[in-house]
Formats: structure tokens, sequence, C-alpha cells
């Protein structure tokens, strides 16, 4: 039987860290139209009771999740932020200059090595986590200013403006990161093992889309891993 090498890249509290995040933030998506949107409401008033006790626990649990995970491993919290508060290098720029022709013809677009993260998807990815802020303490403002205490009509009204607005910047956001991440997009084929699987990566595809930072564990080998396949 034939073995291949792998690259350990994702470890699973970052998994389980990410998933909890990814099906909260649909779930979300899904209660909130019931919340947000009268007729939608109105049409189904049964369901939209249930979406609107489900969105504030699901809620909750997209706001905490990623608070705790970082607490219980403050070193890779930190790692994290290195990897996306970095300065960016001619490759970078290069990279999201040619990230649209690569997308309509990767063959015959030719991508500049990349670090562990790359410039896209610092771009990408800075825009979900900021969203996802945005949304967690509007939402957070927007129950407890209705329940616990009472916030100024001009408050509520501004955190209605915040959450809507970044409600629409998500929602474009995770279809990029979904269409990508789950592999339908072809040099991407297979990527989804690496948040919803193993967490690790053929060595060739990280060779492929992030030269750098594969090249940096190949030498050092301790993320290496050889497999029968």
């Amino acid at each position: 039987m034939a073995t291949k090498r792998f690259i350990k890249r994702h470890s699973l509290q970052t998994r389980l860290t990410h998933g909890t995040v990814v099906f909260s933030c649909i779930w979300l998506m899904i209660s909130g139209l019931f919340i947000f949107v009268p007729p939608l409401a109105a049409a189904a008033p049964g369901v939209a009771q249930f979406m609107r006790v489900t969105h504030r626990i699901v809620g909750t649990i997209f706001i905490l999740v990623p608070i705790i995970s970082a607490i219980a491993a403050p070193g890779g919290f930190k790692a994290f932020l290195g990897k996306y508060f970095t300065k960016w290098t001619p490759e970078d720029f290069e990279f999201m200059k040619k990230f649209v022709p690569y997308m309509l013809g990767p063959k015959r677009v030719h991508m500049p090595d990349q670090d562990e993260v790359k410039s896209g998807q610092r771009v990408a990815d800075g825009m979900l986590i900021l969203g996802g802020i945005a949304m967690g303490v509007s939402g957070l403002v927007l129950w407890l200013g209705t329940s616990v205490f009472a916030a100024s009509p001009g408050t509520i009204a501004v955190m209605r403006f915040i959450h809507d607005l970044f409600f629409m910047v998500l929602v474009v956001f995770v279809a990029a990161h979904f269409y990508l991440g789950s592999g339908i997009f072809q040099p991407y084929r297979g990527t989804r093992k690496l948040m919803f699987g193993s967490g690790e990566v053929p060595e060739s595809d990280a060779l492929y889309h992030w030269g750098f930072w594969a090249r940096e564990e190949i030498e050092k080998g301790e993320n290496v891993v050889e497999r029968e396949v």
C-alpha cells in the first residue's frame, strides 16, 4: 500500500471552535430572519417564537465559545493574532491582484507563495471576525436593552442598524468562505477536511497553497506525518 505525507494544520480545539461558530452563524442567520422580518414572523408565529428563543441561546454560544477557546489556549490565540496582524509582503499584494483572474481561470494564472494565512484570507476572515464582533455586541445590547435594562430608543435604533448592516456583510463573506472552504472551487478541492476532518493537508497541496509555510513545516518536521492511502 502506498504512503502519503501530510502536514498537521489545525488542532482539534481549533476545528471544534470553528465548527461551533460556523453552525451557530448559520442558525443565527436563519432564526434572525424570523425576528427582523415582520411579514415572515407574522406568517408563522409559532415558528417565529421558537426562532426568537433559539436565536438568543445560539447567540450566547456564538459569543462565548471563541472567548473560552482563547482563554483555554492563550498561546494559540496569540499565534492566531500574529498570523493576521502582520506586515504584508510583495507576494501578498501580488496574490490579491491575481485572485479574481485565478478564480476565473486557475490553470492560466500562477499564484505566488503564501504564508500559513494568505493575504486574501486575512481580508476575508478579518471581515468575518469584525462582523461577528459587531453582531455579537449589537445583539447583546438589543437583547439586554429590552429586558434587563431600558436602553434609549436612539441606542436601540443604532444597534439595530449595526445588526442589520453586518448581517448583510456576513452573508456575503460567509458565502465566499463556504464556496472556497467547502472545496467546491477546483484548486481548493478537499480543503473542507482541514476544518471538518483530520486537520491535516497533503504535503503537495500545502506546497501549492501555502508554499512559505509548507516549506518551513517540512524543514522542522514536527507536524509532518506519513500515512498509508
